[in-house]
């Protein structure tokens, strides 16, 4: 091998070396991915979606923990869809939408979302009255509270309210928690028709996503 040879291997090395480094860093404090692996925010979000979220919207979080360098006390806007490191079980991360700030007054009555006595309607929830739950361990799925939302901490909900495990069951979702605002769909599959749904990649996700797209 000639010095030539030796060169131009050396160079491509480097090249690879700083490309990981790239791609590291930029998955560890600006974009990373996620797949949604249930239903719980559709139609906002279906099953098979892959999103990019942005680290960096709420401050910036230790990569692999909850603790942030910067930014711990930035509050999200009302109406975001964020995604959080699980309180029950660090291992989990979810994705759902901000609904209650700190400082309000929140209750769920027959479903319908009350903030400061008044309904709150995002244009992206979905339930149906059909079946209200009444008594039994998950009846706070469709009546709560009312309850004050603590300073540090926000109440999220799923779109698709009669199937997600959210504040209501598991309580409040500590600021800290939330690791990055969902920003765009980058890929998605249909698991039951085995194939790409085109139409809804590239969809900024804080836009109202249809499912028929």
């Amino acid at each position: 091998m000639n010095r030539r040879t030796k060169s131009t291997g050396r160079e491509w090395i480097e090249i690879l070396v700083i490309a990981l480094a790239l791609a590291l860093f930029i998955r560890a404090f600006i974009l990373h991915p996620y797949k949604i692996p249930s239903q719980s925010m559709e139609d906002t979000l279906l099953k098979g979606d892959h999103i990019l979220a942005t680290k960096f919207s709420y401050g910036m979080t230790i990569p692999f923990t909850t603790h942030k360098l910067w930014g711990k006390d930035i509050v999200p806007e009302r109406g975001d869809v964020v995604i959080f490191t699980f309180p029950k079980d660090p291992s989990l991360d979810f994705v759902k939408r901000v609904i209650g700030l700190p400082g309000d007054t929140l209750q769920i009555k027959n479903k319908r979302v009350l903030i400061g006595g008044k309904e709150y309607l995002d244009g992206h929830e979905k339930f149906t009255d059909a079946f209200l739950l009444t008594d039994g361990p998950y009846r706070s799925r469709d009546n709560l509270g009312p309850i004050e939302i603590e300073p540090g901490h926000v109440f999220v909900m799923g779109d698709n309210r009669d199937k997600s495990f959210d504040s209501r069951f598991w309580g409040q979702l500590p600021i800290e928690n939330i690791k990055g605002k969902a920003l765009i769909i980058y890929f998605s599959w249909d698991g039951q028709d085995h194939a790409p749904r085109l139409a809804r990649i590239g969809a900024l996700i804080n836009r109202n996503v249809s499912k028929k797209e």
